[in-house]
Order: C-alpha cells, then sequence, then structure tokens
C-alpha cells in the first residue's frame, strides 16, 4: 500500500497497486503549476487510488484537452493529474511512502527554464514520446 498526504495532512489517498511509469516534465506549463523547474509525477491505475481523507477540500483545474490537476484548497499541495474526470498519475512529492521506482525520462525539456541544468545520463525527450498522454 502507497500513501499520500497534502502539506497539511487534510487530504490523504492510498494505492492498492504500484505506480509506472515516472517521469519529470519540464514545460512551461509545469514549472508553473507545479512552481518549480519540472514536475516529477508517476503514472498510476485508477481502479487502485483511492481518497481516503479531505476529498471535499480538493480543487481542480482542468485544460482544454481535459488534462488537469487536483490541489489540497488548504495548503495548495498539488496531489495528483487527472483526464477526463479521473486520476491518472500522482505527484511524487506529496508520496509518505518509498514508491520503489525511479524518474525513467525527463520530457519536455526542449521548453525548459533556461537557468535549469538536465544531469548528464538521463533520458530525455525534446517533446513528449509519442505514446505519452501529457498536456505538456
Amino acid at each position: 500500500m502507497i500513501t499520500g498526504a497534502c502539506f497539511c495532512g487534510e487530504v490523504r489517498y492510498e494505492i492498492s497497486g504500484r505506480l509506472y511509469d515516472a517521469r519529470s516534465c519540464h514545460c512551461s506549463r509545469c514549472r508553473k503549476a507545479f512552481s518549480s523547474q519540472a514536475s516529477a509525477y508517476a503514472l498510476v491505475d485508477d481502479a487502485q487510488f483511492r481518497w481516503v481523507a479531505g476529498e471535499t477540500l480538493l480543487t481542480s483545474y482542468v485544460g482544454e484537452r481535459g488534462f488537469g490537476l487536483q490541489f489540497c484548497s488548504c495548503c495548495g499541495s498539488t496531489l495528483c493529474g487527472i483526464h477526463d474526470g479521473t486520476v491518472h498519475g500522482v505527484t511524487l512529492g506529496c508520496l509518505n511512502d518509498d514508491p520503489e521506482i525511479e524518474i525513467a525520462r525527463h520530457i519536455f525539456v526542449g521548453s525548459k527554464a533556461g537557468w535549469e541544468v538536465i544531469p548528464e545520463g538521463v533520458t530525455t525527450f525534446d517533446a513528449g514520446p509519442d505514446d505519452d498522454v501529457n498536456d505538456g
């Protein structure tokens, strides 16, 4: 079981399965959404994801293509990504447990911030891979 929570602890979730396809997105949209150089998240099977507390405190932002984020309305922590109303990924920073996963690829590095330095030896894509379901 993997658990996660927002910064204030009011919104909590659990995942009964494993996370997969961890990535870091460096697009300008993720920089704005996460107030950081990139987002770090992994995909999850929606059937294995469950809110256990504070679901009424969630606020959603959904973009024009159906991709969005859910975050705590109290502390602002971005908890998950949604697509067409279902959770499709979780932010790695809000996990309570070691998900036993590593970031396998850095995507949209072609639009990364000029001040960011990508580590050598990591798998990068100037945009998203063809099979990527990202709103980048």
